[in-house]
């Protein structure tokens, strides 16, 4: 069974610091590609960053210098550290995986993790 956990949801004052994990089970991490997402009320999810089981990464414009995703291939997570946080950050923060099986792509979801920053 497929699960992914986030933590490290909170409040950060603007041009703060926060770091969100994703601990993922029931699929072969090592050879997956993982995302992160976030939505914030009343936008569309949008892409924020990418990491390949290779470790290459890739990051939205508006979070390019700020934000790098890495990941723990013993541990099953990956990590999004965020720094210099805008209000424009404030969002749920989504971790996701597509795992391809007999060619078929499916999308696995945490259940989101709340970041807030504001003064």
């Amino acid at each position: 069974q497929v699960q992914l956990v986030e933590s490290g949801r909170g409040l950060v004052q603007p041009g703060g610091s926060l770091r969100l994990s994703c601990a993922a089970s029931g699929f072969a991490f090592r050879s997956t590609a993982m995302r992160w997402y976030r939505q914030a009320p009343g936008k569309e999810r949008e892409l924020v960053a990418s990491i390949t089981s290779g470790g290459n990464t890739n990051y939205a414009e508006s979070v390019k210098g700020r934000f790098a995703i890495s990941r723990d291939n013993a541990n099953n997570t990956v990590t999004l550290q965020m720094n210099s946080l805008k209000v424009e950050d404030t969002a749920v923060y989504y971790c996701k995986a597509v795992l391809i099986r007999i060619g078929i792509a499916y999308e696995y979801w945490g259940q989101g993790t709340q970041v807030t920053v504001s003064s």
